[in-house]
């Protein structure tokens, strides 16, 4: 059986459309509390959102599917997607909650579940919650129906234990950092961290209004604070995504480092020979390149952040994510943390004494196209002989010189059709054929 209402990353849409109205929201929390719900003690889960307008919509439904079913709610307000997972464990949830689309625009919105252990749901688990959303689960008596509440240190709890993964003497004073929050979830706790540690913080995107979240700044749109880091002369800049779980960052220049790069740093300084990272077939073959020539080995999965912690969970391995700028460091976190994964490279520039420019590039990149490519929902354009025609063909001009990737988005009605290859002209012409052979399939 295949998930219908989960994609990639949780349940995503267009807000009071679909799968996100106040309606499946509602069903959602009747669900997933039931399925959570064990045993004879007090049940409990905690729900955090990002700054969206829909969040407030969603969270009281949820709270209310929560409540009929047993479940008594506790309200984090606006957090990261990572402190959720970390509260949750922290807390003996049975379950947490975030009502995030992630980097996707305000219109936007989406659910995500994490299990007790602070990691996200399996695709079985999922699949189970599904069943139950179809077949609504029988409600508990008045004297069971949960109560919820607002919890108000979240923030500060998540902010302390984000500062115990740098060393304790480490300070960043005499720092200068542009921090683009996306007027996003980390609006508040990101900054914040930064100042306490001793850095000298130009903060961006920390004016959330519901509707500018990811709105020409943060991860996906990082030409305001290029410009910024240029104006004030900082010394780098960092760019987290509307739920702060990924991360770009930016050298004294405005210059780009993708999660390829990051990682290649992470993994430098905190791998031995043997060691592997585990990231997505979208990785550069750069990165894995220059991670062979260390020893060190790479393991791909599937695209999705949940899938490399699952990889890495399975395998044993301490880093892992994604070049969108997920970062996934299993010692500290259960999910991908991009204030985690910045604080990791402002260690690194602080105890390397190094110029952001030259401690960010780790590797050459191998020439890398992405093309989008909309499609119509209910179609299978992959499907169809015209585009694994036009595959075929790239793949046999490409050789062993270079490699594609052809796959549907979890999140968008998209087509994402990925290539690398060395000689750019090549890339291109590949790229956008298979691009076309797409845009016409009906």
């Amino acid at each position: 059986m295949t998930r219908k209402l989960f994609g990639t990353d949780g349940v995503r849409g267009r807000a009071n459309q679909g799968n996100m109205t106040a309606e499946m929201a509602m069903r959602l929390g009747m669900a997933a509390g039931t399925y959570f719900r064990n045993g004879d003690h007090a049940h409990n889960v905690v729900i955090g959102k990002d700054t969206r307008r829909s969040g407030y919509m969603l969270e009281t439904a949820m709270t209310a599917g929560f409540a009929a079913v047993g479940m008594s709610t506790l309200m984090l307000g606006p957090l990261p997607t990572p402190a959720v997972g970390m509260l949750t464990r922290s807390m003996r949830a049975d379950l947490g909650v975030m009502i995030s689309a992630s980097h996707n625009a305000f219109e936007d919105n989406g659910i995500k579940f994490f299990g007790p252990d602070g990691f996200k749901l399996s695709d079985e688990a999922e699949l189970e919650i599904e069943a139950l959303v179809r077949d609504l689960p029988p409600l508990v008596p008045p004297r069971d129906i949960g109560r919820s509440k607002r919890v108000d240190d979240g923030v500060g709890r998540y902010a302390e234990f984000i500062k115990t993964t740098i060393p304790r003497d480490l300070r960043l004073n005499g720092l200068r950092i542009v921090l683009d929050c996306a007027h996003g979830a980390a609006y508040r706790v990101a900054p914040q961290v930064l100042w306490e540690l001793g850095a000298e913080v130009i903060p961006l995107g920390v004016q959330p209004d519901g509707y500018n979240i990811n709105l020409d700044c943060g991860s996906t749109d990082t030409r305001r604070a290029s410009k910024a880091v240029v104006e004030y002369r900082a010394d780098i800049g960092l760019c987290l995504d509307g739920d702060a779980d990924r991360i770009i960052v930016l050298d004294e220049t405005g210059e780009v480092a993708d999660g390829d790069q990051i990682m290649a740093l992470i993994a430098k300084r905190r791998l031995s020979r043997g060691d592997s990272l585990v990231s997505t077939v979208m990785s550069n073959l750069g990165l894995e390149r220059y991670l062979a020539k260390s020893g060190i080995g790479l393991t791909r999965t599937k695209v999705g952040d949940r899938y490399v912690v699952q990889e890495m969970r399975a395998s044993g391995h301490r880093l892992g994510g994604e070049q969108s700028g997920h970062i996934v460091l299993l010692d500290h976190v259960t999910t991908g943390d991009g204030l985690l994964a910045g604080l990791q490279i402002l260690a690194a520039l602080v105890e390397s004494g190094q110029a952001a420019s030259d401690l960010l590039h780790v590797f050459d990149k191998v020439p890398q196209l992405l093309e989008n490519v909309k499609f119509t929902p209910g179609t299978e354009p992959l499907q169809a002989e015209a585009v694994t025609s036009a595959i075929a063909e790239g793949e046999s001009r490409f050789g062993d010189k270079g490699r594609l990737v052809i796959r549907a988005s979890g999140t968008e009605p998209l087509i994402r059709v990925m290539g690398e290859h060395e000689n750019p002209e090549l890339l291109r012409e590949v790229v956008m054929d298979i691009a076309a052979a797409v845009k016409n399939t009906k």
